[in-house]
């Protein structure tokens, strides 16, 4: 069996690559958004043009992101979402919530003490996991019923 799995969230730290790497050797495809900040924030007007107004600026990048974004959790097994320690993370909770939506596997990566303002996201969530390591884990054991150890 293979799964397709789709990284939403932040994008401030190593966390996706943690998991690939981790993955190595089990049969797992991975997809997410772009993680170019800088680029992501100016595909819109780079692509389509320049805008006089922030507002819109942004609107057309989070619209041209948006294709990328749908598709890649519509065509995901299981969407993970890593709520970091830093910024609000609106388009994390967006996604899950899509996700959500669309009846897929959540995993949901978050700290502890995030625990009350994600209520809502974990309990949609199949999983809840504090570091990256743990999804790794929940992927092998989805893939071939082996636990950790």
């Amino acid at each position: 069996m293979t799964l397709n799995v789709y990284l939403s969230g932040e994008i401030h730290t190593d966390w996706r690559e943690q998991i690939v790497t981790g993955a190595q050797g089990l049969d797992v495809s991975f997809s997410g958004p772009v993680t170019d900040h800088a680029a992501s924030d100016d595909c819109g007007v780079a692509i389509l043009g320049a805008e006089p107004d922030k507002y819109w600026h942004d609107h057309k990048g989070a619209m041209v992101n948006a294709i990328r974004t749908r598709k890649g959790i519509s065509d995901a097994d299981v969407v993970v979402v890593r709520f970091g320690d830093k910024y609000k993370q609106w388009n994390a909770a967006f996604d899950a919530g899509y996700a959500a939506a669309l009846g897929k596997s959540i995993i949901v990566l978050s700290l502890p003490e995030h625990q009350h303002a994600l209520k809502e996201v974990h309990a949609a969530a199949l999983a809840v996991a504090e570091e990256p390591a743990q999804v790794v884990s929940l992927l092998r054991y989805v893939l071939t019923g082996a636990l950790p150890g």
